[in-house]
């Protein structure tokens, strides 16, 4: 085993700190939340004051607990003297309320969504991603847990004494400038941190207990496992449980992950074990391995100086104390059941390449374009079970995030999933060097075809520089599909050849038809005069087609049907 580092040693100049008591976050478990960005300070070394950013206080956030099916409303009062967005990552909401670029909270506002839980028990998070500006946001502070309850989980013996048997674990690491400020565009990220401790321990009984992990951070990769290699349960990931559990010595995740495990510390007590990052054991080719390219030449600017990259250190020092009252002391053989879509009952296909202008440094961009808040990449119609095939050109892993949906992972490099990535997930680690991964997810009850969801990359700082594209999704059964003030009118609507289509600023406006498949018809329009336009159909096939109105980065569309 490589040398164990620890993060006093590796940021010494800012003085030498024993170690701290892991910092949980509280709780709000109620159906209005009332989260408030502000800017604040924190002492992460001895004698440095850091500006950081946090959501009711100077760093991270509460965690938020839901339960399924429950209406609840969130207040977000933006008092960071600048403008953000803050995104549900992983649950199923609605565009509108999905929290992504769109989605801009102005300085001194508050930004309300309202929904219903509509995801099964498990661990989503929060966090700005405002676009350009996510990674600075994130690495500033602002993140949180998204604990959901559902009475299936509820049934089953798991620790879930928040704090007592049934821990947060936000994983971060963080660069710092010479005078001890945040920087977040560098390959130093020498800093490692949990819950916003640096160095931290925790107090845990002997008997099972419940590690909600979460990589939190920008852009590293981790290989989780324990100091003695002790077995864990693997019981959930980003969707929430998998049907059994999965006994694992080393779990790897990418930004954005989540894990759900049991560890059981029955006859340690008075012992200590270390939950390690092993990255001495991360292949190449990914952020946080020894080598972060495919080839020892493709190396990132300070890379190779940071202690981090290919080597094992400790994460989290957990002291083993006496039991509770009530421990729980098994684990469960089964927890839920998952209905797989099968292959062939897609409706469609789309296919992803990833590529790079710059080789490792980026910017990398998908299907040959960078993001553009104009530009709608697809349209998904509501109910559309679709197969996502990922495709990774670059020399470097990058792990996948879609919004709105969960998928299952058909295969990766043609193979099956291994058991831990068996059950849902909304990021996917998608290997370097013409590596793919395909998945499969079913577009379920929320269609909005103003307000679009968002994939990416959840490297923040390949995100940020472009790595990202946008989907709407529409309801082929509503009569119009427009925002709530569309100006677009479509007649005669249905039609068996030629429509009239009239708007005030139809000269202005870019048109696109699409079919129920997201695909683009070509169409011409004759323009009679600044405000109508004629539209010949006769050479397309019978069918619902949505005409999509776009003026900068506004859209409006019609539902039409051809005969």
């Amino acid at each position: 085993m490589k040398l164990l580092l620890s993060c006093a040693i590796l940021l010494g100049s800012y003085g030498i700190l024993a170690q701290t008591p892991l910092y949980i976050p509280p709780t709000i478990e109620t159906s209005t939340i009332d989260l408030t960005l502000q800017n604040g300070t924190t002492q992460f070394y001895n004698g440095v004051t850091t500006n950081t950013m946090g959501a009711n206080g100077s760093l991270l956030g509460p965690t938020l607990i839901l339960n399924k099916d429950d209406q609840v409303t969130i207040n977000v009062n933006n008092q960071l003297g600048e403008e953000t967005t803050i995104h549900w990552h992983g649950l199923h909401v609605a565009p509108e309320n999905d929290g992504g670029p769109h989605s801009i909270i102005p300085d001194g506002t508050i930004w309300s969504p309202q929904f219903t839980v509509l995801d099964q028990a498990g661990i989503n998070w929060y966090h700005p991603h405002l676009h350009s500006t996510t990674n600075e946001h994130v690495s500033k502070g602002i993140a949180g847990l998204i604990l959901v309850k559902d009475q299936e989980e509820a049934a089953l013996t798991l620790p879930r004494d928040y704090g007592i048997d049934d821990f947060p674990i936000i994983v971060q690491t963080k660069g710092f400038t010479a005078s001890g400020q945040i920087e977040w565009m560098s390959e130093l990220d020498t800093s490692l941190m949990v819950n916003g401790t640096i160095d931290p321990y925790l107090d845990a009984p002997a008997q099972v207990v419940r590690l909600r992990l979460l990589n939190g951070s920008s852009q590293r990769f981790y290989k989780f496992g324990f100091s003695n290699n002790a077995s864990f349960q693997l019981i959930g990931t980003d969707g929430g449980l998998l049907e059994a559990p999965v006994p694992l010595t080393r779990y790897q995740m990418g930004p954005g992950q989540r894990a759900d495990i049991l560890i059981d510390l029955s006859g340690i007590q008075g012992q200590n074990i270390q939950l390690m990052n092993f990255g001495s054991e991360i292949a190449n080719a990914i952020y946080g391995a020894s080598q972060p390219g495919m080839m020892p030449q493709l190396m990132l600017p300070g890379y190779d100086q940071n202690p981090l990259n290919g080597n094992d250190y400790t994460v989290l020092d957990i002291q083993v104390g006496a039991p509770t009252s009530n421990p729980v002391t098994t684990i469960p053989t089964n927890l839920t059941t998952h209905n797989i879509p099968q292959e062939g009952t897609e409706d469609i296909t789309r296919s992803l390449l990833f590529n790079t202008q710059q080789n490792i440094v980026g910017p990398f961009t998908i299907n040959g374009s960078l993001f553009d808040m104009n530009v709608i990449n697809y349209t998904v119609p509501l109910g559309n079970r679709e197969i996502w095939s990922l495709t990774n050109q670059t020399p470097i892993a990058h792990p996948f995030h879609i919004h709105d949906v969960q998928f299952y992972i058909l295969d990766i490099n043609g193979s099956p999933p291994p058991p831990e990535l068996s059950g849902l997930n909304d990021v996917v680690m998608v290997p370097a060097g013409m590596g793919n991964v395909r998945f499969i997810a079913d577009f379920l009850d929320h269609a909005n075809d103003t307000i679009p969801y968002m994939y990416h990359c959840h490297m923040l700082t390949h995100e940020d520089e472009g790595m990202m594209g946008q989907f709407i999704v529409t309801d082929p059964n509503a009569s119009v599909v427009e925002n709530m003030s569309s100006l677009a009118n479509v007649y005669p609507n249905p039609s068996n050849d030629v429509i009239s289509v009239t708007h005030p600023r139809l000269k202005n406006a870019e048109l696109t038809l699409v079919d129920i498949t997201g695909s683009v018809i070509p169409i011409s329009m004759a323009l009679q005069s600044t405000d109508e336009g004629i539209i010949n159909l006769s050479s397309i096939a019978s069918g619902m087609y949505f005409l999509q109105f776009r003026f900068d980065s506004n859209y409006e569309v019609v539902k039409i049907e051809k005969l």
